[in-house]
């Protein structure tokens, strides 16, 4: 029994460990991003087709530069506590195949944009992943401590993507929306990159903390926060959004500013945790409440 069993848990392990390089929970935010700015680019319903395949072809490509991500620095993630589970790290996914996994991924997904979207969603999606996987990972991150200011571009492409799936173009919507992502990326990785910070010094990548100083980035942090909640008012100020809207930001940016405040004044290693937790709800609660409103002028036109 032991030996019939034996194959098939090995494949399933196998399996599970190609899938681990995606980073599945990333990529369900990329996913949730891309969805939200589908659904803002439409006063109605997203057409099926569009939302199934737009959401599936930007996540696999999403999922491909993930996977490059992995293959890239596994021996950067080996040395670091909080990576060096990965499957890349560990040696149980071999450099081919990660590699031909990756450009399988970006190949299909890459189709399923062309023939099923719009060529500009794919070309966007395909530019982001390059941007990722080849600037960001390969360029970047090794090179300079703003690594995660510049790089934060392709990390803020989600919710632009999803609009141009819809929309097929990208207007001053979109490009809000892409905005306060990439204005929120510096502090989400900053308060993680504080209390990881020895993880970071043994890796021998320039983050903030290791080049600059925890003082330096815990400052940094306020001033990114600060200049987040002042973009989060341009959705009203364009007539994106209402008041509901509006009202949600100031609390939910308040909440983060008291975060953010606290991390430079009074720090720990826990609060710099839960400011990395609470930036990631953050986020996921302004979209919300931005696609909250979106619908409710859709019913009730102002």
């Amino acid at each position: 029994m032991d030996l019939i069993q034996r194959p098939q848990a090995t494949w399933a392990h196998l399996l599970g460990q190609y899938v681990a390089l995606t980073k599945p929970r990333i990529v369900m935010l990329t996913a949730f991003c891309a969805v939200i700015g589908m659904l803002l680019a439409e006063p109605g319903m997203v057409p099926w087709r569009i939302l199934v395949f737009g959401t599936l072809g930007i996540s696999l490509l999403a999922g491909a530069g993930f996977t490059f991500n992995c293959l890239v620095e596994r021996g950067i993630d080996a040395r670091m506590a909080r990576t060096r589970g990965r499957p890349a790290a560990r040696g149980e996914v071999s450099v081919s195949g990660a590699a031909a996994f990756a450009l399988l991924l970006a190949g299909v997904g890459a189709w399923l944009l062309l023939a099923f979207v719009n060529p500009l969603t794919m070309w966007l999606t395909l530019a982001t992943f390059v941007g990722y996987a080849l600037v960001y990972t390969l360029v970047l991150k090794p090179a300079t401590p703003q690594n995660i200011v510049i790089g934060g571009a392709s990390g803020a492409m989600p919710p632009l993507l999803g609009w141009a799936a819809v929309a097929n173009d990208v207007g001053p919507q979109a490009l809000v929306l892409f905005l306060i992502i990439f204005v929120w990326t510096p502090p989400h990785f900053w308060a993680l990159a504080l209390y990881r910070v020895e993880d970071y010094r043994r890796s021998g990548l320039p983050m903030l903390p290791v080049t600059h100083g925890a003082q330096f980035t815990r400052l940094h942090i306020l001033l990114y926060t600060c200049l987040l909640v002042a973009t989060t008012v341009l959705p009203y100020l364009i007539g994106m959004s209402g008041l509901l809207y509006l009202g949600c930001a100031f609390v939910l940016g308040g909440i983060f500013l008291a975060y953010a405040w606290r991390l430079w004044r009074q720090y720990s290693d826990a609060l710099a945790r839960r400011t990395f937790t609470y930036s990631i709800t953050y986020l996921a609660a302004l979209f919300g409440a931005l696609l909250i409103d979106h619908w409710l002028r859709a019913l009730v036109p102002v």
